[in-house]
Order: C-alpha cells, then structure tokens, then sequence
C-alpha cells in the first residue's frame, strides 16, 4: 500500500474546504431577471402589505396576488378605502421574466438575508481553507527540505563517472593479466610435461603415503607422475591396485611436483628460448611492463575503487534524483544519505591525489595492446634492457604459490 505524506492531506482537505466555499457561493440566491410594471393597488396596510393586480404577458391575463408596496409613496397614489369604485391605488413593481417563475412579481432584496448569510458562509470557508492550505504547503515544504537535504545528484553522478573509469581500468588490466596467462599457459605445461616425464610412478610412493600396486598402475598405462596428474582422482580411483584415499594423495603429489618445476622452471632461461610461445608471451608482459609498477599499482587500487563506488552507488541511487529521494522510505533515506557521504569522502581523496587522471592515462596506456609484432622483436628487446623486470612479473602473474604443508 502506497503511503502518502500526512502534509499532502493537509493540502488536500484545504482544497476541498474550499471548493465547499466555492459551491455555498454559487449556490447562493440571486435576484432573476425583472422587468417594472404597473400594479393597481386593490387594498393596502399601513406597512405596505397589498393586494394587486397586474398584467401578465406570459399568462395573457392579469393576474392578482400579494405585493409589498412603498408605504412612504404619495399619498395620492393610495386609494381610498370608502370609495369601492374610485379607492384604488397605483404602484410600481418588479416582475420576474425568466425561469419557473417568470410573470411573478419580485421584491427587489427579499433574499439579502439569506444571500447575506451564504456569503458569510464562503467566506469563513475561504479563510479556513487558506489555513490549512498554508499549513499543508508550508509543512510539506520543511518535511520535503528534510526528506531532501541528503540528495546529492551532482555527487551521485560524479561518482558514476569515476565508477566507469575505474572499472574500465579493472577490465583492461584483467584483460592485460590473462593474456599472459594465455600465452604462459603452453610454456607452462611444456615444463610440467618435461619435467613430470621423468619422474616414475614408483618415485611416488613415499610422497602419496603409499596405497598402490606400482606395477598394476604400468600395466594400465600410467608410467609416470605426468600420467597421474593428466589421469587425475576420479580415474585413478577406479584402477586396480589403488586403495581407498590413495587417488587424491597420488593426484596432490603429483600436482605438488608440477608446481616445484614451474616454479624452478621460470625466469630468465625460459624467457630466452628462441620459441615463438615465448615472443607471444613476452608481447604480453611488455604491455604490463610498459605501464610500470605504478600503473599496475593504479590498477589495484582502481579494482579496489570500483568494487567499494558500485556498494555505495547501489545504496545511493536515491540521492541521484530529487523525486526518488522523496520516495523513499526512511531507511533508504538513512542508507543513501550515508553512502552519499562515504562518495564524499572518496571523491575528495581521488581529486586531491589526482588518481583519476591516473586512472585514464594507465587505462590508455593498456589499450595499446602489444606492438603489432608477431615475431615480438620489440618486446625481446626491450626484455634485453630489463630482464629481472620481465621475469619478475611473470612470476608475480603466473607462478602458483607453494601450498603450505598439511599438519599431521
């Protein structure tokens, strides 16, 4: 059910007290449309009360009934009363000439009281309703004030701007990051297959705790540590010879002894081979190279940004438009004026450390992507002049970290 502001009754009742007083005015009495005519004056009181008669063009007769005549006319327009054939007197009256009424007679201000009253009547209206109506607009004007002192669209939008910027960095330097990954990748498994390929399945019985028939391993085709890992737990579990748990010890040995040799594998030695697997991956690393620690710093940071201004632009959103904010519920209030002060705050920080302009130019600096090289003569040559760099990075990005060692 939609709940509406207690001050929007306010300004609703106002409006209807005064179209009440709108209704009491034009309902009023008013005087018809009259004409004067002649009346003769068959008997008369001393206060001006008649009996006359008239003409009527309506009806196409006269028309006799009661009138209030001027008491205070001349007297020779009074008849006298001793003479029936001469006694009768002559006035003036209004008659009416439209609606159910017409052919009438009408005493001009017979209603004044009545009309009087009516207008009184609008007129308290009037004024109740420029109260109340006073009291809506001035009540929803402070409810809507506090409603909205926590809206902040120019906040909410510049926080938007710099929420695309930063995860437009994220994205390039994600994207940096795995192309590396997808041209270690052959590199990689070269040195596990070389490496695992020299290693027995039986070299592996002190390091998986035993629990297996060696020789009923070779008899399936599983001859060395690389078969293991390739073979992996669920199908090593189903080999004879293997005894319930062995596969995943057999499988984690094997695995730990990949990782050893990637890891004694990788730097300068690999990175020199005349291989065109190593000039795709050294085209790679010479974008994120090129960007520098500080760039790749940046891009940290902006990842970190982006997550942290999507939160608090989700709980924004009602501060982003002044009608939404007076939509919402006191808790969405709280929760976007909170948040609109955390953007704040994250906006000062970002413009007095310049990170922005930061933000652009290393989300630039990735776009460029690697020289257009095939052969990756550039990047072998920059890799010439910074070595370490080179091999430092691809340990950073592609190297596993070594597994801590279970407790017994």
């Amino acid at each position: 059910m939609t709940h509406v502001p207690f001050f929007r009754w306010v300004v609703v009742l106002g409006l209807i007290i005064f179209g009440a007083s709108f209704a009491v005015y034009a309902t009023a009495p008013e005087d018809p449309e009259t004409k004067q005519v002649d009346l003769t004056v068959l008997s008369e009181e001393s206060d001006g009360s008649c009996t006359v008669t008239w003409a009527d063009p309506y009806a196409k007769h006269r028309r006799t009934g009661h009138y209030q005549c001027e008491p205070d006319r001349d007297p020779l327009l009074k008849g006298r009363a001793y003479d029936p054939d001469t006694g009768h007197g002559w006035d003036t009256g209004w008659m009416v000439t439209e609606g159910s009424r017409k052919g009438d007679l009408f005493v001009l201000g017979q209603d004044d009281a009545e009309r009087d009253k009516a207008m009184d009547l609008s007129d308290d209206l009037i004024g109740l309703s420029l109260v109340v109506l006073i009291v809506g607009v001035v009540g929803g004007s402070i409810r809507s004030h506090y409603r909205l002192s926590g809206a902040s669209p120019s906040t909410v939008r510049t926080a938007r701007r710099l929420e695309q910027v930063t995860s437009r960095l994220a994205k390039d330097h994600a994207q940096a990051v795995d192309a590396v990954r997808v041209a270690w990748e052959p590199l990689r498994q070269s040195l596990v297959d070389e490496a695992l390929g020299r290693v027995s399945v039986e070299e592996l019985w002190h390091a998986s705790d035993g629990g297996f028939d060696a020789a009923e391993l070779r008899r399936c085709g599983t001859r060395t540590a690389r078969d293991v890992l390739e073979a992996g737990t669920p199908v090593l579990s189903r080999m004879p010879g293997v005894q319930p748990g062995t596969a995943e010890r057999l499988t984690s040995a094997a695995q730990t002894l990949a990782d050893g040799a990637v890891r004694a594998g990788t730097g300068r030695e690999i990175l020199q081979r005349p291989d065109p697997r190593v000039a795709d991956l050294l085209n790679a690393l010479s974008v994120l190279v090129r960007v520098g620690p500080e760039g790749r710093a940046a891009a940290q940071k902006a990842t970190e940004l982006a997550a942290l201004l999507s939160l608090l632009l989700d709980k924004a959103e009602p501060a982003a438009d002044r009608r939404q904010m007076l939509r919402a519920d006191a808790e969405e209030r709280a929760t976007a004026k909170h948040a609109v002060a955390r953007l704040s705050q994250l906006l000062v920080t970002v413009e007095q450390r310049g990170s922005a302009d930061q933000f652009t130019q290393t989300s630039i600096d990735l776009l460029r992507g690697p020289d257009a090289d095939p052969a990756g003569i550039a990047a072998r040559v920059d890799y010439e002049t910074q070595p370490e760099t080179y091999a430092h990075l691809l340990t950073e990005l592609a190297i596993p970290e070594p597994q801590p060692l279970a407790v017994p």
